[in-house]
Parts: C-alpha cells; structure tokens; sequence
C-alpha cells in the first residue's frame, strides 16, 4: 500500500470551525475563563479535539498515550497551550477548504456520530469519553484522502460521496484501504491511546479476521445511524441497513440503537453547538 504510506508521511492542517475558534479566543480573554465552557467547545471540533491530544499524548508529559479525551487533556495542559492552540487555529490557514467536502455538513456529521458514539458505549459499558473521542475524529482520514489525494479522491466522490455508507467500502476496493486506515495511522503517530487506535482502525468492520473490538463496533454503529440520517433513509431502508452482525455480537438490535440516539434530529441549526 504504497499511496497509504505516502499519505501517512505528508503533513497537513485539519481544518477548525471557524464560530468555534472565534467564541473560544474570545472565552480565553475573559479574566476568569469558563474550563467547562471551553471543554465543550473544543469538543464540537474535530481539529481542535486532535490537536490537543496530540499535544497532550505526546513524550513530553508522563501521561502519553493515556488521554482519551478534551477535559482530560485540559487537566494536564492548562490555558497556556490552549491559547497557543486557538491562536494557531485562528491564523487561517485551517479555515481553507478542503476539495470534495462540505465542511458544515462534515462538522455537524461528525459531531452527530460522537454523540451516538458516547450514548451506546453507556448501553455496553465501553468508556463513554474515548468513545465520544473515536466518534468526533473517526472521519479526519477521509478530510486527509481529500487534502492529500485530491484527484483519485474526486473521482470516487462522483460515483459515492463522502459520507454515503457505502464510501469505506468503495474507497477500499478503489485504493486498497480506506479513512479508517488513514485515521487510525496518524492516530499511532500521534500517540493516542491503543485502544481508540484499534478502534479507529476496525471501525469499518469491527470483528473481521477474528478481531474483537467493541469500541469499534460502537462507532460502527454511530457512523450507520448518523450516515442513514444524512440519507433521510426511511424506516424500511433503515431495517436493511443495519449492521445486524456487528450490533449481535455487542447485544444491540436497530430498535435498541435508535432507542438510544440522543440526538433531536429536528433542531440542526447551521452553526448550532450542542453536547
């Protein structure tokens, strides 16, 4: 897989949520800075949620390839590298657009799966905070195929866009591996903690080859809900979609995982922020 491992050795800057940026400088020049407000605002963006647990896995705390998760990065960080963060963010260059991707539709998708993601891990007792983590940053691979392979990349989006549910599968049998690869090998560069690599890195189909990773199956499923809800797929085309192998082997049938969904469908205001 020569073009993955090319891909994997280039650098490059995932774009912010230009709102989420302006109202977390602003926080921070507060005289006394909100740490919960700030908790949530990061964590409706998948760049600045990577960011910070990059810098918080890395060598230079003891605690590297342990943090799961924003508050508990901001616990051993502090404001400092959060204001450096934003400041970086803020310059504009991870406000370009990326080719092929509607980034409104990307953020508000990504946020959606994080939220089904931190729900069913409750239901099956996975850890709620790296599930809600995995579930935000499960797609940053499809924003790097896209900054970084842009014409391979294009093609295929003529044919199965970005987030339709059958893209993983397309992008495999086009490319040979598919954002999942490409996420959860940055994720091992970065440092994250293993389990939310394996995850990231199973999450297309959780227990292939005699791999059991529940994590993964929970994102697999989160994913399935929040692309069918981008479908507008109705109740019958939900019930042929369902991942029915992967929710058997975690106890969860379509009804249990649309019971829990904790998401108002109905109330997705552009812009809208909301944990």
């Amino acid at each position: 897989m020569k073009a993955l491992h090319a891909l994997l050795a280039s650098q490059f800057t995932l774009p912010s949520i230009p709102k989420v940026v302006a109202l977390l400088l602003s926080e921070l020049d507060r005289d006394e800075p909100d740490l919960k407000k700030i908790t949530q605002l990061i964590s409706t963006d998948p760049a600045l949620t990577t960011r910070l647990l990059r810098v918080s896995n890395s060598s230079l705390f003891e605690l590297s390839g342990k943090i799961n998760s924003v508050s508990e990065s901001l616990a051993i960080l502090g404001l400092g590298h959060v204001r450096t963060m934003a400041a970086e963010a803020a310059s504009g260059t991870s406000f370009k657009a990326v080719p092929g991707i509607h980034l409104q539709q990307f953020w508000g998708y990504s946020l959606n799966v994080a939220k089904v993601s931190r729900s069913l891990a409750g239901v099956v007792r996975q850890n709620p905070q790296a599930a809600f983590t995995c579930g935000l940053i499960h797609a940053v691979g499809e924003l790097a195929m896209h900054i970084g392979m842009p014409e391979d990349v294009a093609e295929l989006d003529r044919e199965v866009p970005p987030l339709d549910l059958r893209r993983a599968k397309a992008e495999r049998k086009q490319f040979g591996f598919c954002y999942a690869q490409v996420g959860s090998g940055y994720a091992r560069q970065w440092r994250f903690p293993e389990p939310m690599v394996d995850a990231l890195e199973h999450q297309y189909e959780p227990f292939e080859n005699n791999v059991y990773e529940p994590l993964a199956g929970v994102i697999h499923l989160a994913t399935w809900r929040a692309r069918a809800k981008e479908a507008n797929l109705d109740e019958r085309a939900l019930a042929v979609s369902f991942p029915g192998e992967v929710g058997e082997v975690l106890g969860l049938d379509i009804d249990m995982v649309l019971q829990q969904d904790p998401i108002d469908w109905h109330d997705q205001r552009p812009g809208r922020i909301s944990l």
